[in-house]
């Protein structure tokens, strides 16, 4: 959910091949969690593992991938997931990405509500009747036509929301 509201991935796919190799006498194999394949076209192999959870045996495996993607010309990264916040304002945003959310009539009316930045549910009832207007506004914020601070507050009727630079 996090790589698909990334706007410098253009595509992923999970689980996406197996490395093997020979090591503690025998063979290894691991299936890294995601390829990441970036807007400038590079990519980037994912393990999402816990810090409390990296013990030695996974240690090894996440150098020998590091390893492997070096001489594939890919980047390798570990997390431990995304953080809480932001997680669950993307996920909520995440009900709201198709585009039957989308109403351009409604859509046009928030864009100009929140040319200047204005709190969430107030910039909403300006341009209409809530109940017709918040699945548009989230699907524009899913697309990044309206931005609001997802990193640090869980989205509520008084995060500020603007329109994005050059779309309103």
């Amino acid at each position: 959910m996090m790589l698909d509201f990334d706007p410098e991935v253009t595509g992923f796919s999970s689980q996406p091949f197996w490395l093997h190799w020979a090591g503690e006498g025998r063979n290894r194999r691991h299936a890294p969690d995601f390829f990441v394949r970036r807007s400038d076209g590079g990519g980037v192999v994912v393990d999402v593992r816990p810090d409390p959870l990296v013990d030695d045996a996974a240690a090894e495996v996440f150098a020998v991938t590091a390893r492997a993607c070096a001489e594939a010309g890919w980047e390798f990264r570990r997390t431990g997931g995304p953080p809480v916040v932001p997680a669950a304002n993307v996920r909520w945003l995440a009900g709201y990405r198709h585009p039957r959310c989308l109403r351009p009539e409604i859509a046009e009316a928030l864009l100009t509500v929140f040319g200047e930045p204005a709190p969430l549910l107030a910039g909403a009832e300006a341009a209409g009747d809530r109940i017709a207007v918040l699945p548009v506004l989230y699907h524009l914020m899913w697309r990044r036509l309206l931005t609001a601070d997802l990193a640090s507050t869980v989205l509520g009727p008084d995060s500020a929301v603007h329109a994005a630079r050059g779309t309103a």
